[in-house]
């Protein structure tokens, strides 16, 4: 069965789309920002009843996902190559 996605799920899937660029373009401080800005957004719209049923599931999943990935992801731990 395919699944229309609704304006709220397209937004969730753009930000997706900026952590990815941000990721392979090495803005790591950018990628954060964005994951926070997923998280955000998509606890407000479960909140709103915006998205449901296995689109919740799909979302938390990938953010769960997304925050194992970035953990420690950020230019802040990295050591410089001088020292």
């Amino acid at each position: 069965m395919f699944h229309f996605k609704n304006s709220y799920e397209r937004e969730l899937d753009r930000i997706i789309a900026d952590i990815n660029m941000n990721m392979s373009n090495n803005y790591k401080d950018n990628a954060q920002m964005d994951l926070k800005k997923l998280d955000e957004t998509y606890n407000k719209y479960v909140e709103e009843g915006k998205i449901k049923g296995v689109a919740i599931e799909n979302y938390s999943r990938t953010i769960s996902e997304y925050k194992s990935r970035l953990k420690g992801y950020t230019h802040k731990d990295q050591k410089p190559y001088w020292t």
